[in-house]
């Protein structure tokens, strides 16, 4: 991920509902101090301020009944505060019955083809309903303590809503040689990876490469382009190849590209901002398209009905190909486009 929760806000308040609510009423020292701030001081040590703050606005804390998002507001003695808290998660991910397409598998890994939608692995908000919890159910205790309890197997990610090929280890043996493989990025000819991207306009080159580091953004969830000298800024470079031009005799409002991206290295979201940062986001794109929804609104029906009702970035890993950590022969898979994808790219083809 996208690396948020994209839980919806329904389903957190059943959550909190279910919980056995916990209610402390404010004395006269509470008078005018922060909600957050005097939950954390009476709710002790373990309760963090922003982990108070996350609980107001997901909706588990009321006052006198009503319930409250409002972080800063000010306390009154002898208000009843109530707040219910989340049951705890268990320790380690349970296997979950949940179908996978496999592309290959032997005694040292699996590769599959990730659907849209899909989260890798668990974490907050997503607990259950992940790749691991279906490769668990899968795979059985093959994966168990292979490279961390919540995470196993796991050497790469995709976010949720990219779709692709992923491998996943199922040895010490393979997690070791496949997660070196991934470090060092197919630098030495071990690894190799490519995406496809539809992205709004068409690159003034046919080929190009954005070297640009990455950090963190505003909201501390997004990456974004960042000074190299930043104490977060990383390294980060990929290099394009536009595959399709679509929409060339319209004008510059109603052109698309299908573009093959390979990565040097791999940080969070990085061909989403990377293309975004040169003024072709990933269409669809929540988080880095945004400046981009009104486009559109200018595209002829029924296309401009496939762009609005696309409601993830289109972005899929079509191909991977590693050095098997048994045999040490190279292995390629490919995965066509999804259903979705496929569709509106061939709704661009139609301008």
């Amino acid at each position: 991920m996208s690396a948020h929760s994209e839980e919806a806000p329904e389903l957190i308040e059943d959550q909190f509902r279910e919980a056995a609510p916990t209610v402390l009423v404010a004395g006269a020292d509470a008078a005018g101090q922060r909600l957050d701030q005097w939950l954390a001081a009476s709710l002790g040590p373990d309760m963090s301020r922003s982990r108070v703050q996350m609980l107001i606005r997901q909706g588990a804390v009321s006052i006198d009944g009503k319930p409250v998002d409002e972080t800063k507001r000010k306390m009154t003695p002898g208000e009843s505060v109530s707040v219910a808290m989340p049951e705890p998660e268990p320790a380690e991910p349970q296997g979950e019955n949940i179908a996978l397409d496999v592309l290959y598998e032997d005694d040292e890994l699996i590769v599959i083809n990730k659907p849209a939608g899909l989260v890798v692995h668990p974490g907050a908000g997503n607990w259950t309903g992940t790749l691991v919890n279906a490769l668990i159910h899968h795979c059985g205790d093959s994966l168990s303590g292979i490279g961390g309890v919540r995470r196993p197997g796991i050497v790469h990610r995709l976010d949720k809503e990219t779709s692709g090929v992923m491998v996943v280890a199922k040895t010490d043996r393979a997690h070791k040689s496949l997660s070196e493989a991934f470090a060092d990025h197919g630098l030495t000819g071990d690894l190799e990876r490519a995406y496809l991207a539809l992205v709004w306009g068409i690159p003034q080159r046919p080929t190009g490469t954005v070297d640009a580091p990455l950090g963190r953004a505003a909201d501390r969830v997004r990456r974004a382009v960042v000074p190299g000298g930043r104490d977060d800024a990383r390294h980060a470079v990929t290099h394009f190849a536009v595959r399709e031009r679509f929409g060339v005799d319209q004008q510059e409002f109603a052109t698309a590209s299908l573009v093959e991206c390979r990565l040097e290295t791999g940080r969070t979201h990085q061909i989403r901002v990377h293309m975004a940062h040169i003024g072709h986001p990933v269409i669809g794109d929540p988080d880095y398209g945004q400046a981009f929804r009104t486009k559109a609104n200018r595209l002829p029906e029924p296309l401009k009905g496939q762009v609005k009702a696309f409601s993830r970035q289109a972005l899929h890993a079509w191909l991977l190909a590693f050095r098997h950590p048994a045999t040490h022969l190279t292995m390629r898979f490919e995965a066509p486009l999804p259903g979705d994808m496929e569709e509106l790219v061939g709704g661009f083809r139609k301008l």
